[in-house]
Order: C-alpha cells, then sequence, then structure tokens
C-alpha cells in the first residue's frame, strides 16, 4: 500500500529523526521536555502539515498514510517521546485548523503550525473530567466581540511547548451539555493565562505535558473556531484520526519491542544455549509475532479507509483500544523475556514498557472505546 514517493518519504524522515532528534534524545528526556526548537526544524522538513493546502504553506497531501510513516519511524529509532510532540501537533492539532478554520483564521495561523513556528496544543481534560467530555466545565463567558475565559486543564500534551491551544470549554447553560461546548483558540501570551508545573509522568519523559490555567483570559469572538455549541461534535469528528494515530503508534512501538527481544533471544544464553531455543520463549515469540502481523493487516485497513474518507468513530475506537493492549501484552512479554536486564533503565524494552502503558488512557481510556463499540452495535 506504500508506493515509492512514501519509501522515498520514509528515507527522508529517517534521515531528519537521525540527524535532528536522536543525538538529543537523551537530554530532552533527563529535562522532560522536547527542545521547542526541533518544531521548527520538523517544519523545514515538511512534516508537520502534510495535509495543509500548499497556500498555507502545507504539504497539500491530505493522505494519513505519511503521517503514520512519522510515527513508524518515530518508534523504530527509539524517540517517541520525543516524536510525542510531534504528532499531537501534526495530527491532532493542525487538522482541526483546516476542517473548522474559517479563511482568516486559516491565513493567520496555518503558515506558522505548518513551519513550527507555532507549538499547538489542545486542552480537553480537566482536573474533575477525563474521558467524559460532555462534563467539561471550564467557561467561556460572551462579552460584546470577546469571550471571558475561565477554569483550568491538566494533562495537556505540548502543555510546555505550546503557543496555541485550542480550549475546548462551555459556551452555554442549555439541559443537554454537549450542546453548549465550543472550540477557542488561545494564545499563550494572552493576560491571564497560565501554565502549571512541568507534571513528572512515569514515563515518556520528554513529552511534555503540563497543567494550563485561564484566569479571566479576554479572547476574541474571531478566536471562535468552529460554530458556537457545536464544539462537542467537532471533536466527535476528529477523535477517529487522534485514536488512529495512538493505534499506528502502539503497534509500531510493540513491534520495535519484539524485534529487540528477538535478536536479545538469540543472543543470550542460559544453561548453555540461547534463551531464544527453549519452548516457551518459543512459544511467546511466535504469539507475538503472529498477533503483530494480524493487528498491522487490521491496521492498514484502518489507515486505507481513512484516508478515503471512511474512518468510522467506531473502527478508530477498535483500532486504539486493541493496539494499545497489544502493545502492554507484548512489553510485558518482552521485559520477562529480557530478565532482569529487563527492568534496568538502560534496557530500552524496559523504557518501552514504561513508556507504552499510558496508551491505554490518553485519547480516551480502553473502556471508554469498548462503551462507543458497543453502544454502536446496540443502537444505544
Amino acid at each position: 500500500m506504500f508506493h515509492d514517493d512514501r519509501d522515498l518519504f520514509r528515507t527522508s524522515v529517517r534521515s531528519f529523526i537521525a540527524r535532528e532528534i536522536t543525538p538529543y534524545f537523551e537530554k530532552w528526556e533527563r529535562a522532560g521536555v522536547t527542545d521547542k526548537a526541533v518544531f521548527r526544524k520538523a517544519g523545514e522538513a515538511g512534516l508537520l502539515a502534510l495535509g495543509v493546502p500548499e497556500e498555507f504553506g502545507g504539504a497539500g497531501r491530505p493522505d494519513f498514510r505519511f503521517n503514520a510513516i512519522v510515527l513508524e519511524e518515530m518508534c523504530r529509532a527509539g524517540v517517541l517521546n520525543a516524536g510525542l510532540g510531534i504528532s499531537t501537533h501534526a495530527d491532532v492539532v493542525v487538522p482541526y485548523f483546516v476542517r473548522y478554520g474559517t479563511p482568516a483564521q486559516r491565513e493567520r495561523w496555518l503558515p506558522g503550525l505548518c513551519s513550527g513556528e507555532l507549538v499547538g496544543a489542545i486542552a480537553m481534560t480537566e482536573p474533575d473530567t477525563g474521558s467524559d467530555l460532555a462534563a467539561i466545565a471550564t467557561r467561556a463567558v460572551r462579552d460584546g466581540d470577546d469571550y471571558i475565559v475561565r477554569g483550568s486543564k491538566v494533562f495537556i500534551s505540548n502543555g510546555i511547548n505550546s503557543d496555541l491551544v485550542i480550549l475546548v470549554c462551555r459556551t452555554g447553560d442549555r439541559e443537554t451539555a454537549r450542546r453548549d461546548l465550543s472550540l477557542l483558540v488561545v494564545e499563550s501570551g494572552r493576560a491571564g493565562f497560565g501554565r502549571g508545573r512541568n507534571l513528572d509522568k512515569l514515563g515518556q519523559h520528554a513529552a511534555d505535558t503540563a497543567e494550563l490555567f485561564f484566569d479571566d483570559v479576554v479572547v476574541p469572538a474571531g478566536n471562535l473556531l468552529g460554530e458556537e455549541g457545536r464544539g462537542f461534535y467537532h471533536l466527535m469528528a476528529m477523535l477517529p484520526q487522534e485514536r488512529l494515530s495512538i493505534a499506528v503508534m502502539a503497534l509500531a512501538h510493540a513491534r520495535t519491542a519484539f524485534e529487540q527481544t528477538l535478536a536479545y533471544c538469540k543472543e543470550r544464553h542460559a544453561f548453555g544455549r540461547p534463551i531464544g531455543s527453549f519452548q516457551n520463549s518459543r512459544f511467546q515469540l511466535a504469539t507475538m509475532r503472529t498477533e503483530l502481523d494480524v493487528t498491522q493487516a487490521f491496521i492498514d485497513a484502518q489507515i486505507a479507509a481513512h484516508a478515503e474518507g471512511g474512518l468510522s468513530a467506531e473502527e478508530a475506537a477498535q483500532a486504539k483500544w486493541w493496539c494499545a493492549d497489544l502493545n502492554s501484552r507484548v512489553l510485558t512479554a518482552c521485559v520477562q523475556l529480557h530478565g532482569a536486564y529487563g527492568y534496568m533503565e538502560e534496557c530500552a524494552v524496559g523504557r518501552a514498557w514504561r513508556d507504552g502503558r499510558a496508551m491505554s488512557i490518553y485519547g480516551g481510556t480502553n473502556e471508554i472505546m469498548k462503551d462507543i463499540i458497543g453502544r454502536r452495535m446496540l443502537g444505544v
């Protein structure tokens, strides 16, 4: 499914990662944040705006298969944590501006988002609201030509590096809560906008995650993205791509760990022979290989469907929870096969195990994904 132009793109992505990310990755892991300059370099390399029309500085390639290549190569190189910020920006945030931005908004913001001069984030989760988007409490009250925003968000990817935040907030008090959500673009320099600490996560250290605070922030009405009161439905339309991104990432991340473990099982000896020669090891490796290959065929089909505009919310939920769950199973088995070494910080598989755990949580928990699938099947 990946033709010659995608093969050339994959080569260029590998070159970019080797040149601009791998040499600095350990430094960013220790710092807990990826250097913001890498976004400008990614912009120069054409990685940030693959689906953006050329007139706004994009590549004019609305084909998610190119986005998938970036994610796969980040995982293959072992630098996923640095790539998460790029993926959040390019795969999640930018498409909102393309789909819902007015001509003036696109002209105002897309060139900077494409070049990496502006870094994007989307703020949904609140201290008391996770997967239940209809319960969001951050409020924007209309005041003439402005909105006055008050509230807070937490666990926001790119929260430290972001220049533009797509804020999910409440703009009304109707009985059906989901009909009162709207999307506002908040520039980070506005008075009353504040960042909390860079949250100290168990893993994915180079991917900055922060609390954001909005203390009577004045936001022009012209920063409304999409229609007022339709934010929930805008989110539902865009979440399938975000969840497909997580699925692609989780699968590629697991495959990389599997390949490293397979090599280790060939080299590591116990009782006078390679540990891969023991039946239990062979069975575990065979199981992982089969599940990874079967899942790859499933995800390739999902990517193709999305490229043709036919990926449903139910299918994206299937992809997200299955791949995140597979990631957890594969990484656990890989650590076990490495023995004590697998629990060492210096072991790539051990770190991957730690980093992969969050995939079943963000983008909507796996339990929520199953609920979406079940509701669609049963019509409830």
